[in-house]
């Protein structure tokens, strides 16, 4: 792949990209107008957490300042306004993974506690001592600890599925872990580190041979790609709202309903419940029966509001427009001596990972930050990925589709400088 500079760049952002006016689509993101250390900022830590368009801002505002009221249990106005917001982005949601159900859809508070819910109540339920639960080696350790756990429970037991020195499954080495001890297999969609694309459809079909259900971890797949969870035929789906250009502390949990009526919750408390006397409680029907207390209304709200965002734009334009970005940037990197790329899987999105030769991936974000370009640096919470390619950290460059090749260049441009510095 040819080197780009700044000559290769000129004139490419004064026009639309993959179909997108992605300068127009910037006037959306208010953050994206500030400045950091006196330079213009380039904001390429999304792995992390995305940046808010202003719709979900005012989607916030609109419910604190005119609709602030609990759900589901008042019979006034302001009650039933809210209801009416919270449930409607149920259907937003349902329809964005393509649920068959709205009650396939429960509300958490993200990825890591999708998860976890799963583990306690599927996994507490159904998985026994000896039993084999598997995931890859790619995991983010949300997808590692709840599992850990749950075989210190029940006496079952954790086996990871290789990857090559590219970043990708190896799907042979994925069927010959399967046997009739593996009750459940949980695998990432998105590698969070990799940017590796995991052919999940795959792992769920040769999975359901032997009648294992799949969970598939789709935090960093959710702003990325079209997700249709019946295509993909998976047992259970989680991804969080703030990667999904929505708030903090909101996020899905799909599951087909028969696997979710099977399931005790996760949680009592109220709006869980039916009926409670001293003696017993009768559960609530699906989705509420995992939604226990008072749940992140606004956040739903939020969430609903950026499907919107998102749809309006079009997961298919944004996927052919990241593409572009992901290979300009992939050569820019690349042209920097002694910088090695980790992840180079043939199915791959806008996430970048690399060391650089002789300089800590923390030195490699303390320079670029004061060039007011954020990445993020370190383990990325997936320690024995780093163990895996015999690194301690990584500088990590997340891109989505406000990004920008000129950005990019700057990037480059600053790595350059710190390996000048550094060596």
């Amino acid at each position: 792949m040819k080197a780009v500079d700044e000559t290769d760049a000129a004139g490419v952002w004064d026009r639309p990209q993959a179909g997108l006016d992605v300068e127009r689509i910037r006037e959306d993101f208010p953050v994206l107008k500030q400045r950091v250390h006196g330079k213009p900022l380039v904001y390429f830590d999304n792995a992390t957490t995305s940046q808010k368009p202003q719709v979900v801002i005012d989607a916030l505002y609109t419910y604190y300042s005119a609709e602030n009221a609990s759900i589901h249990r008042g019979i006034h106005c302001l009650s039933e306004q809210a209801t009416s917001a919270y449930e409607g982005a149920r259907s937003k949601i349902k329809r964005f993974l393509n649920a068959s159900r709205e009650r396939e859809i429960i509300f958490v508070r993200g990825t890591t506690e999708a998860i976890n819910l799963v583990a306690q109540s599927y996994g507490r339920r159904f998985i026994r001592e000896g039993d084999e639960i598997i995931i890859s080696a790619m995991e983010h350790h949300s997808n590692i600890v709840p599992w850990q756990i749950l075989c210190e429970q029940v006496g079952s037991r954790l086996r990871v599925v290789p990857i090559n020195d590219d970043g990708e499954l190896l799907i042979e080495e994925y069927e010959r872990h399967l046997n009739e001890k593996t009750k459940l297999v949980s695998v990432v969609h998105v590698s969070n580190v990799l940017g590796t694309i995991n052919p999940v459809k795959q792992v769920v079909e040769i999975a359901h041979r032997w009648n294992i259900p799949v969970l598939v971890d789709g935090a960093q797949a959710a702003p990325h790609l079209r997700v249709d969870v019946q295509e993909l035929d998976c047992d259970f789906y989680a991804f969080s709202g703030h990667k999904l250009y929505g708030p903090t502390g909101i996020g899905v949990l799909y599951g087909k309903a028969e696997l979710l009526e099977a399931m005790p919750p996760y949680q009592g408390g109220g709006d869980m419940i039916r009926s409670v006397t001293f003696e017993k409680t009768l559960y609530n029907t699906l989705p509420y029966k995992f939604e226990a207390g008072t749940p992140h209304i606004a956040g739903a709200i939020g969430l609903g509001a950026a499907v919107d965002y998102v749809n309006g734009i079009g997961l298919d334009r944004i996927f052919a427009y990241e593409q572009e970005l992901l290979a300009y940037a992939t050569a820019a990197l690349s042209a920097v001596k002694d910088l090695r790329i980790i992840g180079t899987a043939q199915e791959k999105a806008t996430i970048i990972s690399f060391v650089l030769d002789g300089v800590h991936a923390h030195e490699i974000g303390t320079v670029l930050d004061q060039e007011g370009i954020a990445i993020r640096t370190g383990h990325h919470c997936a320690q024995p990925l780093m163990e895996r390619f015999g690194v301690p950290a990584m500088a990590r460059a997340s891109l989505v589709f406000y990004n920008t090749k000129e950005e990019v260049v700057a990037l480059a441009r600053a790595v350059h400088e710190v390996r000048r510095v550094f060596q």
